[in-house]
């Protein structure tokens, strides 16, 4: 029987006996420069603050939107003063927005109208900021009439919106490389998770680009799936996931690998863990590498590194973790919790080889790929 090991993602919660992946504990202690002690001491504090804000939305606590700051505390817009005595009852930073999340939804899903009907060409990503309370729009160069006119309207909203301008252009990050890990038609990607449908049929949920044309897939040279779905493709507006039938008698594993840094990390559900919250991801190019959720709600234009057209692909997830070509697919975890696949990346970023190479990446969200394929996620 083939199995299939998930190749990708991290692990920001599996014990220092077992909670939290050794790996990203040193990881994250080396990027912060305090201990490991005091890095498994945050790490357990942002998932306790995840529970409380959890447990406030299910009191009916009006928010609009959380994130964690640069010293690893939740900060929660909220909705009116009773909502922030309540948020500061349980002992969370309430803060009121000048926009808030549900505004800034608005401007964002207005650009992305805008993009949907004319490419913006060099204008590389834009997506809700709850941190600095904007929809961010990120520029590697606008002089196309598209961009400079969708610029235009991005500015008519104000201070609801944050152009950044000189950033690098986009791209997915499958690559054209012999075998390795998960392969398809002469590509290569990496293995997203396992999940299941209603009557207990077993997919490997992935980035749509690395199945756009619904290909056999193959693992270290044997067939293990066959693509069936895929949001995806070229030159369309696109949402970059996809799925594929895993073969009777292989399997998906319920742990990711760190490709020697610490084992493997068990799968244990998909809850979202909010901007600002540590993750990782495996992959078979840049292997593990770990960083930070930047922003959901992303939206970006990927350039066709053979001068085909671009392609606008919404709904994404950013994150500081650093990947390459053929990382695509690959699982971003946060604690136990599975948070997506790599779509993509800046085309000329080169990580250093290190776990906290600095850099940045997009991801496909697991759980908005699990309820659009009605599908159950495996776990450990």
């Amino acid at each position: 029987m083939l199995s299939v090991t998930a190749v990708g993602g991290a692990q920001a919660g599996q014990q220092t006996t077992e909670r939290y992946d050794p790996a990203m504990v040193r990881a994250l202690a080396t990027s912060l420069g305090v201990s490991e002690t005091a890095a498994t001491e945050r790490l357990d504090r942002q998932a306790d603050q995840q529970n409380r804000l959890t447990k406030l939305g299910r009191a009916g606590v009006a928010t609009d939107g959380a994130f964690f700051d640069g010293t690893g505390t939740l900060v929660v817009n909220a909705v009116g003063t009773s909502a922030e005595e309540r948020i500061e009852d349980a002992g969370l930073t309430p803060r009121i927005a000048r926009h808030g999340e549900a505004a800034l939804d608005r401007v964002k899903a207005e650009l992305d109208a805008r993009a949907l009907k004319e490419t913006p060409s060099g204008v590389t990503a834009w997506s809700v900021d709850l941190a600095s309370d904007t929809v961010t729009v990120e520029v590697n160069d606008a002089k196309d009439a598209a961009a400079a006119a969708f610029l235009k309207a991005a500015r008519a909203h104000g201070d609801a919106v944050r152009v950044v301008e000189g950033k690098p252009e986009l791209s997915t990050q499958a690559v054209v490389t012999p075998g390795d890990e998960m392969s398809f038609n002469g590509y290569v990607c990496s293995v997203g998770y396992g999940a299941r449908d209603a009557s207990g049929r077993q997919y490997l949920v992935t980035a749509g680009h690395c199945i756009e044309d619904l290909p056999v897939l193959s693992y270290r040279g044997t067939r293990f799936a066959q693509g069936t779905n895929t949001r995806f493709a070229v030159g369309s507006r696109s949402v970059d996931m996809g799925i594929a039938a895993v073969d009777s008698g292989s399997s998906i594993a319920t742990q990711v690998g760190t490709y020697g840094s610490a084992g493997t990390v068990a799968v244990r559900g998909s809850s979202r863990a909010s901007a600002g919250a540590d993750l990782c991801k495996s992959g078979r190019t840049t292997f593990w590498t770990c960083g930070k959720v930047n922003s959901y709600n992303v939206t970006v234009t990927y350039t066709d590194p053979n001068g085909g057209p671009n392609t606008v692909v919404t709904g994404l997830g950013s994150s500081s973790v650093c990947t390459q070509g053929g990382d695509s697919g690959g699982a971003y975890i946060s604690g136990n919790q599975a948070q997506g696949m790599t779509s993509g990346g800046p085309s000329a970023q080169r990580c250093n080889g290190s776990v906290n190479s600095p850099g940045s990446s997009y991801f496909q969200p697991l759980d908005d790929a699990l309820s659009y394929y009605g599908l159950t996620l495996n776990t450990n």
